[in-house]
């Protein structure tokens, strides 16, 4: 067992001095032998029909768990990361110049689209799957794909597969509405990402004593990020399905990003690459905005495209990875990735990504920490690896209320489950909107707006406190709207607010 006070703080501490002693091997190999007792008891509590893949995710936290006790130090080395070489981001205006072939359909049905579906709508105030949010005229995240699919389908005569990575938070309630879309010309496949247990902040012992995840245990396990898309897609069979089913690419993105849809120009250039080449992995970036300082990077790291995310950023240097100037760009999480590479990648152990350590606090107050991985960040150990600069409209996703006022505003259309920028607006960007907390919950949200103002001239809006708006408001330019506490305020329908500052007390009492 482990020795007297033992923690996480003096596991850092003694594995951060140089040259590791043995007695830090010795801790170290203990730590491991005890994780490893702990996992072997909460095997023994699997039913016979759970045995099996709950030994894949033991066997899969166990690996991750011996690199985090194995990695020192922030994972990148700052001084050797470079700018990307000019020709390994290629803007997207160039890849769209080279036009469609005549046999695009041939080519779509090479294409398997993934849609990262583990995570629930709780930092909206909603229970069960994000994905089944209603986001636009009462379709959810889930429609629209499918909606998406369904049309290229239709139009190009073609049969690309959807398939959703659930977790087994959003399992089981997305299985059940999957049956509405029986009738749909689009083949639905789910498979599971793995269930992983906290580990306790101090000791580093599974908090999980058996494999349910109800009562007490509600809370003892975790999905471990969609990085683990390449082990379980693998895992689950589907992989080598669409391999045999002559599939060679598969897109991959977030559910709630609601401007990942197929783009044809991209898949064009993976099959029918200008130099004869293929690419194994293609990464979405996207030109940062003030908003954006916080995701991830493309650089050249030792000769190879790799993604720095902030948490991998040693703090001295968090200012200038935020900078605007220096680090252009950022990762859409939209990936174009080929499935033989995948195979070849994972029957080789050979796919390396960062662990990200996410803490976490449990409601009985217990300090724990999750050990995590990003799909993005295997991009370095791909073959011919490449960044795309597309457009920001391929980069919608609905992340806060102040999102989803957005996307349910006139400033976009829909058609064919996709969402366009209106022609209306003169400007190529979307406005900044912050709404307050009265606004952080959908259900609160719906009940304060009558109906979506008319954004189509509105630059900037920030909401503070309780504010209601009436049917047909009209916001353009910016617009500042803070009822003070135990104040309230209700614009008035037909109220047309341009460059206006709101605060005090407003009621409109209905005669």
């Amino acid at each position: 067992c482990l020795p007297c006070g033992f923690s996480m703080a003096y596991l850092s501490k003694a594995m951060s001095q140089d040259g590791a002693s043995q007695f830090q091997e010795v801790i170290r190999q203990e730590l491991e032998l005890s994780v490893k007792k702990e996992l072997e008891k909460i095997l023994t509590t699997a039913s016979s029909h759970e045995f099996e893949h709950t030994k894949k995710d033991l066997d899969g936290f166990r690996k991750l768990f011996h690199r985090f006790l194995q990695e020192k130090g922030p994972s990148v080395d700052w001084g050797k990361i470079q700018r990307p070489p000019e020709d390994s981001i290629q803007p997207y205006e160039k890849i769209k110049a080279r036009g469609l072939p005549d046999n695009i359909s041939s080519v779509l049905n090479k294409l398997v689209v993934v849609k990262l579906n583990g995570g629930l709508g709780t930092s909206m105030g909603c229970k069960g799957p994000k994905s089944l949010i209603g986001v636009r005229n009462e379709n959810t995240f889930l429609d629209l794909t499918v909606q998406q699919i369904e049309h290229l389908n239709k139009t190009y005569n073609t049969d690309v597969p959807l398939v959703l990575m659930n977790s087994f938070n959003t399992d089981e309630d997305t299985k059940k509405i999957l049956q509405k879309y029986n009738h749909c010309r689009v083949k639905i496949y789910t498979f599971n990402q793995s269930r992983y247990p906290r580990i306790n902040k101090e000791s580093l012992l599974p908090v999980a004593k058996d494999v349910s995840y109800s009562g007490e245990n509600t809370e003892a396990w975790y999905p471990p990020g969609h990085g683990d898309i390449y082990a379980s897609f693998y895992n689950s069979g589907l992989l080598d399905t669409f391999i045999g089913e002559g599939k060679e690419y598969i897109f991959v993105s977030n559910i709630d990003n609601l401007g990942a849809t197929v783009d044809l120009y991209i898949l064009n250039h993976l099959m029918n690459p200008p130099n004869g080449k293929r690419c194994e992995f293609v990464m979405e970036v996207t030109n940062k905005t003030r908003a954006d300082v916080k995701g991830g990077t493309l650089t050249q790291y030792e000769g190879k495209l790799r993604l720095v995310e902030i948490a991998q950023v040693p703090k001295a240097h968090v200012d200038e990875f935020k900078s605007v100037s220096k680090f252009k760009i950022f990762n859409t999480n939209n990936l174009w990735i080929s499935l033989a590479a995948v195979k070849r990648l994972q029957e080789q152990n050979a796919i390396d990504m960062e662990i990200i350590v996410n803490p976490k606090t449990l409601d009985g107050g217990l300090n724990v920490i999750q050990l995590e991985t990003a799909v993005g960040a295997a991009i370095k150990s791909f073959e011919n690896s490449l960044g795309i600069n597309v457009p920001r409209s391929r980069f919608l996703p609905v992340k806060t209320t102040s999102d989803l006022l957005l996307v349910m505003s006139n400033l976009y259309s829909l058609n064919a489950g996709s969402l366009t920028m209106s022609e209306k607006r003169e400007f190529p960007t979307v406005p900044l909107v912050k709404l307050g907390s009265s606004f952080t919950k959908v259900q609160d949200y719906l009940r304060r707006f009558e109906s979506i103002p008319d954004m189509l001239e509105l630059d900037h809006l920030t909401v503070s406190g309780d504010v209601t708006f009436g049917k047909n408001v009209s916001l353009k330019g910016t617009v500042i709207i803070i009822a003070n506490h135990g104040d309230r305020i209700d614009i008035p329908p037909g109220a047309v607010l341009e460059n206006k500052i709101v605060s005090g007390n407003l009621r409109i009492l209905d005669h």
